[in-house]
């Protein structure tokens, strides 16, 4: 096992939208790395289904089915349940696959690059004695919180002594893992342990672009050996944006609309909404007769007002899947009703789509309050969820009121910012280049 050839250890991590990401990434360096370079990649087999069934096979990706924690014969687990017996399996579940990865190949591994979540394959790198890079793939500000959870903890008007946070944010904006009762929890656990460990990774890549958090970005590079923002990612794929996906006619109904009329409403692929909350949107959008795509799937159809969809299809369309890259790209679409995933922000931002922000767990509250107050490219739902009067208030603010001229111009400033990184010359551009040395240059001899 001394061949000279790079081998890359992909640890992902595999639940909501980590692994992809992720394997968008590797897409993107393998051009620039020589060509007889192997990728491992290691993830749950449920997370590699759907991930490796949406995309072409690719000769240089192995990929590895490491063990998700749950005994045989045991019934399937979901949420919060799977998570956790996930992270009680690792990493013996890792370097088990990683073990095989390695005597499959004949070539050892030159180089760890994993999720962040995953703060253990800090330890797996310095035992092989190769470099960990780390993975963030949400913004700079939750990725920031964390590395101050000791402060933030510790008194809540602390959080106006982290760089680039707004006087507005509050403890109740936090992430649970930060403010969670104890950090003893499989994942407050995970988290904290990664904040802990994150300096000591060669490279920590970020899917967002320096001018979008100036001062965090700074703050963060002053604490981690080296930030590389790369994104948006969704600006760099060579796939440009395809009609031909648009199983569901979105793009032929969108052509026949003005110009920023339509709604567009998605929550995710995890996400859930209540039933009062679906049907709180559905009287809201038949109150204003405006138009709307709307991303449901059929178990929330079912929870539609009787004859909703009758009297709605002038001017709406419900549809179970969305090609939504195609949909924020069309020049009719006006306002999107997000979940504030970091995935979805980003897309917003690179079409230049103002939202309206309902978000659920994880980072979603605190990238939705710099939606609204610190970026100003749209805003938080009333009360934290849908009503049919706050989400009529909601729609007015965009479609009548001179503050949603500013929050589409202000979201069209940071669309050309987006736009600039990605240029030959451009901040991720460049931040790119330095990735991929980091990656070649430690080619084992």
């Amino acid at each position: 096992m001394t061949t000279p050839q790079l081998h890359i250890a992909l640890l992902a991590f595999p639940f909501g939208s980590h692994a992809a990401p992720l394997l968008t990434l590797v897409q993107k360096l393998t051009p620039f790395l020589p060509p007889d370079t192997i990728f491992s990649f290691f993830n749950t087999s449920s997370s590699n289904t759907s991930i490796f069934s949406k995309t072409p096979n690719q000769e240089n990706i192995k990929i590895y089915n490491v063990w998700d924690g749950v005994k045989e014969g045991s019934a399937t687990p979901f949420g919060r349940e799977a998570i956790e017996l996930f992270i009680q399996s690792t990493p013996t579940n890792f370097e088990k696959s990683m073990k095989e990865a390695e005597e499959e190949t004949g070539v050892r591994f030159s180089g760890i690059f994993s999720d962040a979540f995953l703060w253990f394959s800090c330890a797996l790198a310095e035992k092989m004695n190769v470099p960990w890079i780390a993975f963030w793939t949400a913004g700079s500000c939750s990725l920031s919180v964390h590395l101050y959870t000791d402060l933030i903890r510790s008194n809540e008007e602390t959080l106006l002594k982290i760089p680039g946070f707004s006087s507005t944010l509050s403890i109740s904006d936090m992430p649970p893992e930060v403010v969670a009762e104890n950090l003893e929890g499989p994942m407050p656990s995970m988290l904290y342990n990664m904040a802990l460990n994150l300096h000591k990774a060669a490279a920590v890549v970020l899917n967002s672009f320096e001018e979008l958090d100036p001062t965090i970005n700074k703050d963060l590079k002053s604490k981690l050996q080296k930030v590389l923002n790369i994104g948006p990612l969704v600006l760099q794929s060579s796939k440009e944006v395809d009609a031909n996906s648009d199983v569901s006619g979105c793009i032929q109904w969108l052509d026949k609309q003005k110009e920023k009329s339509v709604v567009y409403l998605s929550f995710g692929t995890v996400t859930t909404l209540p039933p009062n909350e679906i049907v709180a949107i559905a009287e809201a959008l038949e109150s204003k007769r405006v138009p709307f795509i709307w991303s449901l799937r059929d178990n929330g159809v079912k929870i539609l007002p009787q004859g909703f969809l009758e009297r709605t299809e002038e001017f709406g369309k419900i549809v179970s899947w969305a090609p939504q890259l195609e949909i924020l790209a069309h020049s009719s679409v006006g306002v999107f009703v997000t979940h504030c995933g970091w995935n979805s922000i980003l897309e917003g931002i690179s079409y230049g789509v103002p939202m309206i922000c309902r978000p659920f767990f994880g980072d979603q509250k605190l990238n939705s309050k710099m939606v609204e107050t610190v970026w100003q490219i749209g805003l938080q739902i009333e009360g934290g969820s849908f009503t049919k009067s706050g989400t009529m208030n909601a729609l007015d603010t965009f479609f009548n009121e001179e503050k949603g001229k500013v929050l589409r111009e202000n979201v069209q400033g940071l669309k050309e910012r987006a736009l600039e990184a990605v240029k030959p010359n451009g901040s991720s551009t460049e931040n790119f280049k330095v990735l991929v040395e980091q990656v070649k240059c430690h080619k084992p001899t």
